[in-house]
């Protein structure tokens, strides 16, 4: 561990304020002059103003922390440090697209002086940093990568949503060029998580830890997802197995469901990727994924096989992940499009979702509010429990009531209904 402090004016730019870059801008900006950079002049508009669309940062938080914001590049030229936290998505093949990270390369590139630190977080296959990333701040910045600047690699473990594992209560992973920058970046981000830092071996090993943990939690979820689709042909819940499975001391706490989002649901794909780059073939790997990526069109066909045709289906919740308002790659989408592939008029719920992004994203129109179908009173043949956000693990008896008709099903996909006493005559499946 080093006693290297770094002073309160090393100035330090975070390259892209999305779901990672901004919690981590707001903590370092109680300790060093730093200043938050995106492209979105309408991202840094809603921040000045104190509003946060992932809802990682509560308003009074962010109104009172001294961060700086710009869409300007120039300003935030001369940085001691560049932090990049921009996306790393897969394109329509479900390879790495790495695009937006070197574009942030061709912008950090011309504004870097000598000296300067550029520290990645966004999750990459191992080798893009110093494969990729050098070289291409060396092109742009006319500047000698591992001379005239240095880089670095810290892994980012937000968890959309998740108000105890914060970025100021984490372990850190850090990693650089030399010992001296990792001394370095373990002076900055130990200043702000209590959590600690860890010093990876090198930039490869950080970049490989961050693309497994993700990697993991998708082949254990798969395996859960796969006994899942086997004990419904059983007749059989995987909540009834999984619970009482789970009285065993070291049986892993998994569920079954839809594994979506910009981590999981993208990780593996980074991995595999670069497996195949060397001659390996990634089956387990690829197996979790493709059995997770066809769990939506499993759900969909369990529904509809307990349904009459063509009837109309009310879909609770659109985002990827519970109490979040993120949209990216949810496979609730999934589910939709295989009912609607059935013949059922499918309607969909999410108050947590921005209704224009649900429309730009999967053309979907969320209603404004939970009612009936249409306005004879007529009421819906099934309700799907796609995502537990609060509000909806809050329904009653009442609620499926007034929803369902006579005979209607309750679809709970993950659980939330289970001690839920349900209405005569109404039917209930779960996973």
């Amino acid at each position: 561990m080093t006693n290297l402090k770094l002073p309160s004016s090393t100035k330090v730019a975070i390259v892209g304020l999305g779901y990672v870059g901004l919690p981590l801008a707001v903590a370092l900006s109680h300790k060093f002059d730093c200043i938050g950079f995106d492209i979105s002049e309408n991202r840094i508009r809603e921040l000045k103003d104190g509003w946060d669309r992932t809802d990682e940062i509560e308003k009074e938080r962010l109104l009172a922390c001294p961060l700086r914001y710009a869409t300007v590049p120039e300003k935030i030229k001369g940085c001691d440090i560049y932090i990049v936290t921009v996306p790393t998505p897969v394109d329509e093949d479900n390879e790495p697209d790495l695009g937006p990270i070197e574009s942030s390369c061709r912008l950090i590139g011309p504004l870097m002086e000598k000296g300067a630190i550029v520290v990645f977080e966004s999750t990459v296959y191992p080798g893009v940093t110093e494969e990729i990333c050098g070289p291409a701040l060396e092109k742009a910045s006319g500047l000698k990568c591992g001379e005239d600047f240095h880089l670095g690699y810290s892994p980012e473990r937000i968890n959309p949503g998740d108000r105890e594992h914060t970025v100021d209560k984490i372990t850190k992973v850090i990693s650089g060029q030399t010992e001296e920058i990792v001394d370095k970046l373990e002076a900055l981000y130990g200043a702000v998580t209590s959590g600690g830092v860890f010093r990876a071996r090198n930039i490869m090993a950080a970049e490989a830890a961050k693309v497994i943990e993700n990697a993991q939690r998708d082949i254990n979820i798969a395996f859960v997802n796969e006994i899942t689709m086997i004990f419904q042909r059983m007749g059989l819940s995987a909540y009834d197995v999984l619970e009482a499975a789970g009285t065993k001391w070291n049986f892993l706490p998994f569920t079954p469901g839809l594994v979506g989002g910009h981590c999981i649901g993208v990780d593996p794909f980074y991995l595999s990727y670069r497996a195949k780059q060397l001659g390996h073939h990634p089956e387990i790997i690829l197996a979790g994924r493709n059995t997770n990526d066809n769990m939506g069109k499993f759900i969909a066909g369990c529904i509809a096989d307990r349904l009459e045709a063509e009837g109309r289906v009310l879909v609770l919740g659109l985002t990827f992940k519970e109490n979040v308002p993120d949209l990216r790659n949810s496979k609730v989408i999934d589910v939709i499009r295989g009912l609607e592939k059935r013949g059922f008029q499918v309607d969909v719920h999410d108050p947590l979702a921005d209704p224009e992004e649900a429309k730009d994203h999967y053309g979907v129109e969320l209603l404004p509010r939970i009612s009936h179908p249409d306005g004879n009173g007529r009421k819906y043949a099934c309700i799907v429990g796609a995502v537990p956000h609060k509000v909806y693990a809050g329904f009653g008896p009442t609620n499926f009531s007034n929803l369902l008709k006579k005979d209607g099903l309750v679809a709970d996909i993950k659980g939330m209904w289970r001690n839920t006493q349900l209405p005569e005559g109404l039917r209930r499946w779960e996973l």
